[in-house]
């Protein structure tokens, strides 16, 4: 038996199937976590019985998409999921999903959909995770640690940052199990692929298509469409789209921009506006883009319409957040080059084992 299967038979086993463990094309291993396909109405109240977006390639379901278990860290520019270890950062996000793209077929940035998608089953079964989001431990229950990979001083003052992958109780994983995904509440953003906002206009790459390894997630790509009210799919640009404005101090869905700014925006999720005459189409909430109900845990959404301005997704928050922190946490407020001590990133892959 070969290191790798007693490695995988390790991981199955103490997970009760719920893990295992993939190679990349160099023999180099990621733990993952199989996350099944999901119906809207599976995990959104009214919700149609149709597939969500994340498990939709060219227009064939996906039944299992694995994700990594870890915030990923990067070895000779690839990304690995792995416990116990200090989360890869100081990424772009071009350079996250060239690490995530370069372990071979299959293997992608995680994609926004599937982020969505994940944090919409934590929320229907009532395991929104806690996490490292009060310098080392968690706002609303602060006996809750994890292991420190990362201190700063500002100030003359010490303080916690950046804790080990994996490294807190069960309630910092998805499904308040130690089987389940870790740290998707806090410790560093995380990049995730598929979604864009281009001068205040919501673009998505259709469904789960940003998991293609050749899908083009460039600033001038054509692949990237914009959202009607009935959830159709268009080119940017087109009259109507779906946006985000800022209007009564409140981000605010809508298809026309009375304030444009190169400015940060931001308000709980759950708070989010709609336009007078404006209808949510269920594909913006299957994607994590609009409040399904009036309770997302305080989890805050920042954006930045300024004209012109490409902003790209981060999902999760960071050590300081506090309770603004979560899975509903979502950052369109920088470019895709911003790399800084807190933002990463985690792979996952689909396809044949």
């Amino acid at each position: 038996m070969t290191n790798f299967d007693d490695l995988k038979l390790a991981v199955e086993a103490m997970s009760g199937g719920k893990n295992t463990v993939i190679l990349d094309d160099l023999g180099m291993p990621s733990i993952v976590v199989p996350f099944p396909k999901l119906k809207y109405s599976d995990v959104i109240a009214g919700g149609s019985q149709d597939v969500l977006p994340a498990f939709i390639v060219d227009g064939a379901e996906i039944d299992v998409i694995y994700q990594s278990k870890y915030q990923n860290i990067v070895i000779n520019n690839r990304a690995y999921s792995l416990p116990m270890k200090d989360p890869g950062v100081y990424v772009t996000f071009d350079a996250a999903l060239n690490a995530c793209r370069s372990k071979g077929a299959g293997w992608h940035l995680q994609t926004n959909a599937l982020w969505a998608a994940i944090a919409l089953w934590c929320k229907k079964n009532g395991t929104m995770p806690r996490g490292n989001n009060n310098y080392g431990a968690d706002v609303s229950q602060p006996h809750e640690k994890g292991i420190v990979t990362y201190k700063y001083e500002s100030g003359g003052v010490q303080y916690n940052g950046r804790t080990a992958t994996g490294s807190g109780p069960a309630s910092w994983y998805h499904n308040y199990d130690l089987s389940g995904i870790a740290d998707l509440n806090g410790n560093v953003w995380e990049w995730v692929s598929g979604m864009r906002l281009q001068g205040g206009e919501i673009q998505i790459i259709p469904n789960g298509n940003a998991m293609k390894n050749d899908s083009n997630m460039g600033a001038t790509s054509t692949e990237w469409k914009a959202i009607l009210q009935d959830g159709s799919l268009v080119d940017p640009g087109t009259a109507d789209t779906l946006k985000w404005d800022y209007a009564g101090s409140k981000i605010t869905l809508a298809t026309a921009l009375t304030t444009q700014a190169d400015a940060s925006r931001s308000n709980t999720f759950e708070t989010t506006a709609v336009a007078a005459g404006v209808t949510v189409p269920q594909l913006l909430k299957g994607l994590g883009l609009h409040p399904v109900d009036s309770d997302h845990g305080g989890d805050y959404l920042y954006m930045n319409n300024g004209a012109g301005l490409e902003r790209l997704p981060i999902r999760g928050g960071r050590w300081y957040f506090t309770s603004y922190a979560g899975v509903f946490d979502l950052g369109l407020g920088g470019p895709r080059s911003d790399s800084n001590s807190s933002i990463g990133f985690r792979s996952a892959f689909y396809g044949n084992l």
